[in-house]
């Protein structure tokens, strides 16, 4: 800390204070002089009574200084100067002391006076750079400029001593309770800064001329950040879009290029008037089955398109999970032997949309009959709560359990990723990659969860959890089954049909 700087402190002790210690100064050096005239001539030790002026101008201004010039100007013609004890101004010595103690205090106090204001307007310069650093910080970190803005204001009022202020993206006028300073690039408006009416004059020019146009660069660098964040964002979106069309391409070339092969190549045969009856049955079949493939295929497109453009709103009813099951069963044409069923008696309704969940199931379980390798899938059905299985539990979960090839660690989240199909021993049961995606939407959009355990070499078991109300209705509930994957029922079916 530098030595004396209390002389040149911002703002000056109180008044009361510089009386006292000027009054107390000139007294010391009135009674310095007395012994110190042995050693050199009265006039010359009036320099002392200059120390006490310069001080009392540098640390208080003006005024104190003039009075302690005074005061010291009749101490020492009063005291020292002959005749002493009386006060003469009839020597030329008491007018050159008294005109040179004032000549030093209007030098010292405005010397004083100036060294302060630029130290002030350093300081303030200094907080305004340190403002500047920090709303850049905030404001082109990376995060949403909306976001923060009212953590900019607040830190600019804390700084300048404001009771309030806002900086809006909009154009603002200002009115009897706020000031608005108008932000700008050239003739493009950026927003508003505004602030209370009661700001005092010196701080409206303060942020007319400093802060103000600080804040217009960096609204405007954070504007065309933000821009710029948007048109990445834009591109990547673009770019993934591209990614999912190829892949539907592909898709479509391939797995719709297929089925369409087998119905051409069997309608062609069942053309021909020397095939034997045999081979006529055996061409309709193929038929049959590849058109039951395609229509599952577009199904599955259509489901996808509607989850991904947010279209597949549940139609919530009362359904009985097991009898869900069996009618994703009897989609499926399922052999007995190839589902091994087992349901908790007492298990519980579930509000859901019975298509979606339907087709959910259906996916799924085709899924393990493809993986499965011949062996039965079981599927297994319970009431779960946080003590373990009792009825009326917290959840109905339902695992499908097959004991195919299994699924590796880093696979298990992306199988549920459209058009993504894991390797497999069994290559010639390759789906489309779809029916996974769609049964995950499907289940989440009804309130469920939907995932997947497994151990590679041990099979794979996809795991429903389906939430239960808090209180089941006192109706019959309402139907199972619909036609398609939007919701539309079908035939209704009551739990006294369950087996």
């Amino acid at each position: 800390m530098r030595p004396f700087g209390f002389l040149l402190a911002s703002q000056p002790p109180s008044r009361r204070a510089g009386v006292l210690v000027a009054a107390s100064l000139v007294a010391l050096c009135t009674l310095l002089i007395y012994p110190l005239k042995h050693l050199a001539p009265v006039v010359s030790l009036g320099v002392l009574y200059m120390l006490v002026v310069l001080v009392a101008s540098i640390a208080w201004g003006l005024w104190l200084g003039v009075g302690t010039a005074v005061a010291s100007g009749l101490a020492f013609n009063y005291f020292h100067l002959p005749p002493s004890g009386t006060l003469t101004f009839k020597d030329g010595s008491s007018w050159v002391a008294l005109i040179t103690f004032l000549i030093a205090a209007v030098l010292a106090s405005s010397v004083a006076e100036v060294t302060r204001a630029r130290a002030r307007e350093a300081a303030d310069r200094r907080e305004e750079a340190d403002l500047a650093a920090e709303m850049a910080r905030l404001l082109l970190r990376g995060g949403r400029l909306a976001e923060d803005l009212p953590t900019a204001a607040a830190r600019l009022s804390q700084v300048l001593g404001l009771s309030s202020s806002a900086i809006e993206l909009e154009a603002r006028p200002g009115d009897a309770r706020r000031v608005a300073f108008p932000l700008r690039e050239g003739t493009r408006r950026l927003g508003t800064l505004l602030v209370p009416s009661d700001t005092p004059e010196t701080t409206l020019r303060r942020l007319q001329e400093r802060v103000v146009p600080s804040l217009e660069g960096l609204l405007s660098a954070s504007l065309e950040r933000e821009s710029l964040l948007t048109g990445v964002v834009e591109t990547a979106s673009l770019r993934r879009a591209d990614v999912v069309k190829t892949a539907l391409l592909r898709a479509v070339s391939h797995d719709l290029r297929t089925p369409l092969t087998a119905i051409a190549t069997a309608g062609e045969a069942l053309a021909s008037p020397s095939i034997a009856d045999a081979d006529r049955a055996e061409m309709v079949e193929i038929v049959r089955e590849e058109t039951r493939r395609l229509a599952r295929l577009v199904d599955n497109l259509l489901d996808l398109s509607r989850l991904e453009a947010g279209a597949a709103e549940p139609r919530l009813a009362w359904i009985a999970v097991d009898e869900v099951i069996r009618s994703a069963l009897d989609d499926l044409a399922a052999e007995p032997e190839e589902f091994a069923l087992s349901v908790d008696r007492s298990l519980p309704l579930v509000r859901a949309d019975p298509a979606q969940l339907e087709r959910a199931f259906v996916n799924v379980l085709e899924n393990a009959r493809r993986h499965s390798g011949g062996h039965p899938v079981s599927v297994r059905a319970r009431a779960i709560s946080s003590l373990g299985v009792q009825p009326g539990g917290e959840r109905v979960v339902v695992r499908v359990v097959d004991r195919g090839p299994g699924i590796p660690p880093a696979q298990l989240e992306r199988v549920f990723e459209p058009f993504y199909r894991a390797g497999t021993p069994y290559g010639e049961h390759r789906g489309s990659g779809l029916g996974l995606a769609i049964a995950r939407g499907f289940i989440e959009s009804n309130g469920g969860r939907l995932h997947v355990e497994s151990l590679p070499g041990q099979g794979a078991t996809f795991v429903f959890e389906l939430p239960i109300p808090a209180a089941e209705p006192s109706a019959e509930p309402s139907p199972t089954r619909a036609s398609d994957g939007g919701g539309s029922p079908a035939p209704a079916k009551t739990p006294a049909s369950r087996r």
